[in-house]
């Protein structure tokens, strides 16, 4: 694994405006950095990075069978009471999933480490999937790029297959977000075109503007009721609105599935580290209050077990860590091993591993200047070098 410098196509802007990738600058800085590339070699994608996610992730749908069987583990999760039966039902009935992101620390010379699952409404797909590809193959046309360069990316393709999967005889499909969120609205009109493709019929309705008919139903603002949904909107608040006691009893086929809200919580890390210790894709992590977190030293990363974008993330041990403090932490905190990203020209690139269904769908890389990956963090494409032999 490498840094590379990379020559910028000159009307990178333009060619992601056309496709809808609007949010390609972000506060006055670049989000997208196509002036470098990470290079790989098909060793480090076949031989750790593949397989840390799969496996990982066979890993993951084994504890959440355990914790939907078990109060005390719901509990200690902060999943609401009230809402344990339906949580539990959803993975019972084996509601299915569309995708999830592992974020990872790796650097080419030892096992990828996990640091979070985002299980639930992980973004960054739709760069990954479709600009970051189609910058490959402008590079590769342009012979800027050696022919045989290649990318771990089967994401669009995935994505798309497992929508027909989902969905074998189409259908009207609901797609819910935040339209005053620039990236969550592209984010989302990514996976309606991805699931018109395959015969789904898709229709917008802003998460806040759904509402109950008298029988409990959702329905959006046109008065259809909400019978398939996908949702850019996290289940550790669905769980908590005014509207989550009709969860158990609208009938309504989210995508996620509620028993993602279960991996979505960085309390599986103490939870896998428990269960599988010294695996070596798993940093060590307790609770927050567990007098075992001791063996950690005095420096080591607490994090709150529901939090975005490294939002209320500390360093303990590390003087001048500036905390994001966007108000994450009521419902408690656990601790991992310090294992910062590794650095490549004064950046910190973290490693997001896509899974799509229960099959690795490809890599996308942010870094940041902090050793957190913060929400300014930058996107950075990633080559496999070509095969000299």
């Amino acid at each position: 694994m490498r840094r590379i410098a990379v020559d910028p196509r000159g009307d990178w802007r333009e060619r992601a405006d056309a496709i809808g990738f609007v949010y390609h600058d972000t506060d006055g800085e670049p989000y997208w950095d196509e002036g470098a590339a990470y290079s790989f070699t098909l060793a480090e994608i076949e031989d750790d990075l593949e397989p840390a996610a799969e496996q990982l992730h066979a890993m993951c749908l084994d504890l959440v069978d355990e914790v939907v069987r078990d109060q005390q583990l719901m509990e200690r999760l902060a999943i609401p009471r009230e809402q344990w039966n339906y949580v539990a039902e959803t993975w019972r009935t084996r509601q299915p999933s569309l995708y999830g992101r592992f974020d990872f620390a790796y650097d080419g010379t030892g096992p990828a480490k996990l640091y979070e699952y985002n299980a639930d409404t992980p973004t960054s797909v739709f760069e990954c999937a479709t600009f970051q590809w189609m910058w490959l193959e402008d590079l590769l046309a342009s012979g800027k790029l050696p022919a045989g360069t290649d990318q771990f990316n089967s994401l669009f393709d995935k994505l798309r297959e497992r929508f027909r999967a989902l969905f074998p005889s189409g259908g009207f499909v609901h797609f819910a977000a935040d339209a005053s969120a620039v990236e969550d609205r592209q984010t989302v009109r990514f996976f309606e075109d991805l699931a018109s493709q395959v015969g789904i019929e898709p229709k917008f309705v802003e998460m806040k503007d759904i509402g109950l008919a008298a029988d409990g139903r959702f329905i959006d603002t046109d008065g259809f009721e909400v019978q398939a949904a996908f949702k850019l909107y996290p289940w550790e608040f669905m769980l908590r609105e005014p509207y989550a006691p009709n969860l158990s009893r609208a009938d309504v086929r989210w995508i996620e599935p509620a028993w993602k809200s279960i991996l979505s919580n960085k309390g599986i890390l103490p939870l896998l580290w428990e269960r599988h210790p010294e695996h070596p894709n798993l940093l060590p992590a307790f609770f927050d209050d567990d007098p075992a977190a001791k063996i950690l030293g005095p420096k080591y990363v607490r994090k709150p077990l529901f939090s975005r974008e490294g939002a209320n993330v500390e360093v303990i041990g590390e003087d001048g860590h500036a905390v994001l403090d966007q108000g994450y932490g009521a419902e408690g905190a656990i601790r991992q091993a310090c294992a910062p990203p590794p650095v490549f020209d004064g950046r910190h690139p973290v490693i997001g591993a896509w899974m799509v269904g229960n099959e690795a769908a490809g890599i996308g890389v942010r870094e940041d200047d902090t050793v957190v990956t913060r929400n300014l963090a930058r996107f950075v494409p990633h080559i496999i070098e070509a095969n000299d032999d």
